[in-house]
C-alpha cells in the first residue's frame, strides 16, 4: 500500500461551446495539456479512468468511451475505466485513481472528464439532464408540477381576464426546479434572501473574470444579478450554471514514483471520500462525505483555507459550505453576504468562478475543481490567487435520488 498519493499533473481547456469538436478532439486537448504540465509521456500511464456522461446520448456512444477516445490520442494497451456517477463523474474518477494508487497496484495513473453538453437542439440538451434521475420518478413528479403550473397560470390569467401561455418545452433542466424548490424551502425556514444568491452569483462571476479557462469571463454585480431573467424562482439566469463543453485532467501518483520524478510542484491528496446518497428524508450525504474526509485528512473545517464546492445554482453554495461545518446551518447565505467567502474572505470558495460561471460540462466538472485547487495550492493562479494556500478541499455531487444526491466526493489537498 502506497503511504502517499500525489497529483503530480493536471490539465484542462477553456470550457465553452464547441460545435466542431468532438469527445476525441477535447480528451486529445485535455490529455496534452497535462503531460505539458508534468513533463510526463503517454509511457508513463499505467491505467486511466474516464469520466463521461452524454456522449451516448448524443452520438450513441454509449459504451468503451474511454477506450474509444483516449486510443485515439495514442494512449493504449492500459487497463481503462469507464466512470459515469453524473455530475460527480471526474471526481469519481480521481477516486478511483487514488484508490488504485493508495492500494500499490500502479505508480502513476490518469483521471481525465470530457463532456459536450451544448447542441442546437435544446430539448434533446434539457432532457438529457434526466438521466441524472430516478427518470420514472421525476417524469412523474414533473407531471405534478407541470400541472400545478399551469393551474397556477390560469388562475392568474383569470383574475386579469387574459389568456395562460404554456412553458416551452426545453426552458431549464430538471435540476433547476430542484435547486428553487430547496432555496425556497431555506429562505421560509431561515429567512434567506434571494439577494444573497445574488451575492455568491456575482461573486463566481467576477472570479470567473480572472479566470481565462472560465466558459464566462464577464464580471456580473449584485443588481444585474437580481435583474436577469427569472428561471425559477428565485433563481434568475446569472445564479444558474451554464450549458457548455469542455475537458480536464489530472495524474495521480505514488510517493516511489514522485521520487523517481522529483518535482517541487506535485500536491499530496489528504483525503479521497465518495459517498452514496438514500432514498430516506434525510439529505446527509455531504455532511456523512466530508465526516468522513476530514477523519482522513486529520483536519476539520478551521484548517481549510479554500474550497470549491458544486454550485450549479448560486443556492448550492449556501447549502453546501452549511454542510461541510464552515458556518452554522441556516447560515450560509448571512455567511457569503458578510464577504468570508470572497477572494480575500475567511474562506474563499470557487476562486475558478464554480460551475456558475466557469461552466458545468458535467463529466469534466470535479476534475476542474481539483485543477483549480492544485493550481492555488501550487500559487499559480494569477490575478485570482489567494493569499493563504496550505490545505483546499473539493465537494462534488451527482445525480439525485430521494431529497438528496446519489453521489458525493470529497477530496482534501494539501501542499507539501
Amino acid at each position: 500500500m502506497s503511504e502517499n498519493v500525489y497529483i503530480i499533473g493536471v490539465g484542462m481547456i477553456k470550457f465553452g461551446k464547441y460545435l466542431e469538436k468532438g469527445i476525441k478532439v477535447l480528451t486529445g486537448e485535455a490529455l496534452d495539456l497535462v503531460f505539458k504540465d508534468c513533463g510526463l509521456t503517454h509511457g508513463d500511464i499505467q491505467a486511466a479512468w474516464f469520466s463521461n456522461t452524454g456522449w451516448g446520448m448524443y452520438t450513441f456512444q454509449h459504451s468503451i468511451r474511454g477506450q474509444v477516445a483516449l486510443t485515439a490520442n495514442g494512449l493504449e494497451k492500459i487497463p481503462f475505466t469507464n466512470v459515469e456517477n453524473a455530475c460527480a463523474s471526474g471526481s469519481t474518477a480521481l477516486h478511483g485513481a487514488w484508490t488504485a494508487v493508495k492500494a500499490g497496484l500502479y505508480d502513476c495513473v490518469l483521471a481525465i472528464g470530457a463532456e459536450k453538453l451544448y447542441d442546437e437542439d435544446r430539448v434533446k440538451v434539457m432532457k438529457g439532464f434526466m438521466a441524472g434521475t430516478d427518470v420514472e420518478e421525476t417524469e412523474a413528479r414533473m407531471a405534478r408540477w407541470r400541472e400545478e403550473e399551469q393551474k397556477r397560470k390560469e388562475q392568474q390569467a383569470a383574475e386579469k381576464k387574459t389568456e395562460a401561455t404554456p412553458e416551452k418545452p426545453g426552458g431549464h433542466s430538471v435540476f433547476m426546479d430542484f435547486y428553487a424548490a430547496g432555496a425556497r424551502r431555506h429562505m421560509e425556514r431561515y429567512g434567506s434572501t434571494q439577494r444573497q444568491l445574488a451575492v455568491i452569483a456575482a461573486k463566481a462571476h467576477n472570479n470567473s473574470s480572472l479566470n481565462p479557462l472560465a466558459q464566462y469571463t464577464f464580471p456580473m454585480t449584485v443588481e444585474q444579478v437580481m435583474e436577469d431573467r427569472l428561471v425559477s424562482y428565485p433563481l434568475t439566469r446569472a445564479m444558474c450554471a451554464p450549458i457548455g463543453d469542455g475537458a480536464a485532467a489530472a495524474i495521480v501518483c505514488s510517493e516511489a514514483f514522485l521520487k523517481k520524478h522529483p518535482t517541487t510542484r506535485a500536491i499530496k491528496i489528504r483525503a479521497s471520500i465518495l459517498q452514496g446518497g438514500t432514498r430516506t428524508g434525510t439529505n446527509d450525504i455531504t455532511q456523512r462525505a466530508s465526516r468522513a474526509a476530514y477523519a482522513m485528512a486529520d483536519a476539520g473545517p478551521e484548517d481549510v483555507d479554500v474550497v470549491e464546492v458544486h454550485d450549479a445554482t448560486a443556492f448550492g453554495e449556501i447549502a453546501q459550505m452549511e454542510a461541510l461545518g464552515f458556518c452554522p446551518e441556516g447560515e450560509g447565505g448571512i455567511f457569503a453576504e458578510s464577504g468570508a467567502t470572497a477572494l480575500d474572505g475567511k474562506i474563499p470558495v470557487n476562486p475558478s468562478g464554480g460551475l456558475i460561471s466557469r461552466g458545468h460540462p458535467i463529466g469534466a466538472s470535479g476534475l476542474a475543481q481539483i485543477y483549480e485547487l492544485v493550481t492555488q495550492l501550487r500559487g499559480e493562479a494569477g490575478k485570482r490567487q489567494i493569499r493563504k494556500h496550505r490545505l483546499a478541499m473539493t465537494e462534488n455531487g451527482g445525480g439525485t435520488v430521494g431529497a438528496g444526491e446519489a453521489a458525493m466526493t470529497i477530496h482534501i489537498l494539501e501542499k507539501v
